[in-house]
């Protein structure tokens, strides 16, 4: 099972970039950028102030349906749901964060 480590830098004034790596075991298998724009996090995760936790479960939702090489390298948080629009309900049902 691949480990997902994250580190989210920033704040709400301007958004989260996120760095998400994703390892098996002691490799790595990929490394991403993911950036969280406030409204983001207001929307999918009320009343929290860092989005790490919400990365770290939307990147357990896409490794449920894709490996880690078919992730974007890059990407705003809110294209998950463009490729998989059961994303934000699934993400609110799992209770994440």
């Amino acid at each position: 099972m691949a480990a997902v480590d994250v580190r989210c830098d920033g704040g709400p004034a301007d958004g989260w970039v996120c760095t998400v790596v994703i390892r098996d075991g002691d490799a790595v298998t990929s490394t991403h950028r993911v950036r969280v724009g406030a409204e983001d996090l207001d929307r999918l995760a009320p009343d929290v102030t860092d989005p790490t936790r919400l990365v770290e479960a939307s990147f357990g939702f896409l490794l449920e349906r894709e490996p880690p090489g078919a992730i974007l390298r890059s990407f705003e948080l809110m294209e998950i749901a463009r490729y998989f629009p059961e994303y934000e309900d699934e993400i609110r049902r799992r209770g994440h964060p």
